[in-house]
């Protein structure tokens, strides 16, 4: 009797062991597979989502005034300074009793909204999202006008017309120290298409005139459009008027096109 109720207990123990160690090696599949399914996304993927702040908000408030009108931001310091531009006017700069507060007469507040934007967020309007179902990125809201104006450009006091919007924040990264948010700007403006031909050699003179001639990316990237577009160019009444005007633009788009050919 003792002898057929030990073997009873020890058959299910047996199988209470095995159905907990099925049901281990179960739970153990499903983690691996989730962490191998987050190692397979891109790394782009895993990032873009991240921003480049701490979520600690703690620090003092810094007043902004942007642009010739004077228009007010305010931003967390601690924000400001991942910025190295920013640290060091923090840092050395002495600020008025009644607050901190840094001029910007010469920045666009549009660009300087989109660098904050980056700053807090990870990103700048329009977002850029990943399509999964086609494996590619995209721009969010890319049908989007403002006063009869693509989203994609942006009106510059400096040019007097307009320019475009990746183009100078990609030209802002370059002044306050945010290679993240340069190859940002360079991607988003990868995707933009339709753009007019005056807005192209523009747009590629402010990048030449706010870039050092050691930047690699950006002006690459006007020389290539250029070419693919050659011959709409060649029909384009303002290309005549710019290449006749020069400038290292042209002598680096004839060196392109040399060796293109």
């Amino acid at each position: 009797m003792f002898g057929s109720s030990k073997n009873k207990y020890q058959n299910n123990s047996f199988s209470k062991s095995r159905v907990n160690k099925s049901m281990n090696k179960r739970q153990r599949s499903f983690k691996d597979q989730v962490s191998m399914r987050r190692a397979e996304r891109p790394a782009s993927i895993r990032t873009q989502a991240t921003s480049p702040i701490s979520p600690n908000l703690t620090s003092a408030i810094i007043t902004l005034s942007i642009g010739p009108a004077h228009r007010l931001f305010a931003a967390h310091e601690d924000v400001l300074c991942h910025s190295p531009y920013f640290q060091s006017v923090c840092r050395g700069q002495f600020f008025e009793s009644y607050g901190k507060r840094i001029d910007l007469a010469d920045e666009e507040p549009e660009i300087f909204s989109s660098v904050l934007e980056y700053l807090y967020k990870g990103d700048y309007s329009p977002r850029l999202d990943f399509d999964k179902r086609r494996n590619c990125w995209q721009l969010q809201d890319t049908d989007n006008t403002t006063n009869g104006q693509a989203e994609s450009t942006v009106h510059h006091n400096s040019i007097g017309g307009p320019i475009l919007k990746d183009t100078v924040i990609y030209c802002a990264a370059e002044r306050y120290g945010l290679p993240e948010l340069k190859r940002l700007a360079l991607k988003k403006q990868g995707l933009q298409s339709g753009i007019q031909c005056s807005t192209i050699l523009s747009s590629a003179r402010y990048a030449y005139a706010n870039t050092p001639d050691s930047d690699s990316k950006l002006r690459a990237h006007y020389l290539a459009l250029i070419i693919r577009s050659r011959n709409t160019f060649k029909r384009s009444g303002t290309m005549q008027m710019e290449m006749e005007a020069g400038g290292r633009l042209f002598f680096d788009l004839f060196v392109a096109m040399v060796n293109h050919l």
